[in-house]
């Protein structure tokens, strides 16, 4: 017979296996023409920005993130 640890320890387990599954990984958009103004984007920064996104050139970046502050 399971004792009440044995009993927690499954009902944890069984949350973190439930909190696992419900996770969507992120969906990371990259592109190689600006989404700005078209111009292509260099290769180094497609490469330099792997696995954080990139849609912009680095100007319309600059600009964007100057118009957020």
């Amino acid at each position: 017979m399971a004792d009440i640890a044995d009993i927690a320890n499954d009902h944890v387990l069984q949350q973190q296996e439930q909190r696992l599954a419900a996770r969507k990984p992120a969906v990371v958009e990259i592109s190689e023409e600006c989404h700005q103004c078209g111009d292509p984007i260099p290769p180094a920064r497609l490469v330099a920005l792997a696995g954080q996104g990139c849609v912009h050139c680095i100007e319309c970046q600059t600009i964007l993130e100057a118009q957020r502050r």
